[in-house]
């Protein structure tokens, strides 16, 4: 059967770091105050000017060197992002124009929130499958800080912007979980749960961006329940269990629901991925950034089993396996 293979990630931070002492200025905030509660140390801030579709090139330009191939290599273009450069077009089209991509590719953009990476991912892996494309970019991009309420201390300390990308190939496997590639994805929501994270805003309803606002102790709550069930999921679906899975990249979202999700499966801190501290919540982009690093620093290697994980605004939650 065909296989969505990982052929090379990559990632872009902007330049401008954040620090908590430096929120400690602005707002009523403490360093301590934000670590004790996410993990977080500090952030990217995107500057004046520069753009998700900005971001999201520079990550995927990293991938595709990483992959040995170029932007005519790319048959699509899947980009996972709640803040977009515009309402429309979608920002995957300005990736592929401004990457330099064949007229012959496609591009649309993915929104599940921070789920929207797992969410594109699955997606570009279906088209690959179905014999559509041989080839696609999956990148998770966001400029969050263009959408946070700076006056909302339990809200803005916690995010930051970033992108990173993965190019996948097609190769031909035999249908078991010993194959390279994408295994499994699994996703899920609930729009019932709208109220715990949202944007106040939007071009139907206010025609102005909004703010993010979000219920904290909610989402914490459902996200270390919703994000153990669809890793066990992903775990039966493919005959596989935890004990066999070298590397546990979750969401990037706050460290305490990092590490309830890890002991709840029985994971050792030691193959979890966590770069919260450094990155702060990038929404879509926490993923294929912690991959991007990981892969970067040798700790996952070809033929490593890695199970992502996440969950968003929706609520939208999922999982995938990935045999590297």
């Amino acid at each position: 059967m065909r296989r969505s293979v990982v052929a090379g990630v990559g990632h872009y931070l902007p330049e401008r770091i954040v620090t908590n002492a430096d929120l400690a200025k602005q707002i009523d905030t403490s360093d301590e105050w934000i670590r004790e509660r996410s993990g977080i140390t500090q952030r990217h801030i995107a500057a004046d000017g520069e753009f998700t579709s900005d971001l999201a090139s520079h990550a995927a330009r990293k991938a595709l060197d990483a992959a040995g191939m170029g932007p005519d290599d790319v048959d699509l273009i899947v980009v996972a992002t709640s803040t977009p450069d515009e309402t429309f077009p979608a920002s995957a089209t300005v990736v592929q124009s401004k990457l330099g991509c064949a007229n012959g590719s496609m591009g649309f953009d993915v929104q599940a929130v921070c789920s929207g990476f797992v969410y594109a991912l699955a997606t570009a892996d279906n088209f690959i499958k179905a014999g559509q494309v041989d080839s696609a970019l999956v990148i998770g991009a966001e400029t969050f800080s263009r959408i946070l309420d700076w006056e909302d201390r339990g809200t803005c300390v916690l995010f930051g912007d970033g992108a990173g990308a993965m190019m996948l190939k097609a190769e031909d496997g035999k249908g078991t979980s010993n194959d390279r590639g994408v295994l499994s994805t699994h996703l899920h929501s609930d729009g019932s749960l709208h109220d715990l994270l949202y944007v106040d805003g939007g071009p139907s309803s206010t025609g102005e961006v909004g703010y993010l606002r979000m219920e904290g102790r909610e989402v914490f709550r459902h996200a270390v329940t919703k994000m153990s069930e669809v890793v066990v999921e992903a775990l039966e679906a493919t005959g596989l269990n935890a004990e066999e899975v070298d590397w546990f990249v979750p969401h990037q979202a706050n460290k305490r629901i990092i590490d309830g999700t890890a002991r709840k499966l029985g994971v050792g801190a030691d193959r979890v991925v966590v770069t919260i501290d450094k990155h702060a919540n990038t929404s879509a982009a926490s993923i294929p950034l912690a991959l991007s690093v990981a892969v970067g620093d040798d700790r996952i290697q070809q033929g490593h089993l890695v199970l992502i994980e996440a969950m968003g605004g929706g609520l939208t939650w999922g999982s995938g396996i990935i045999r590297w």
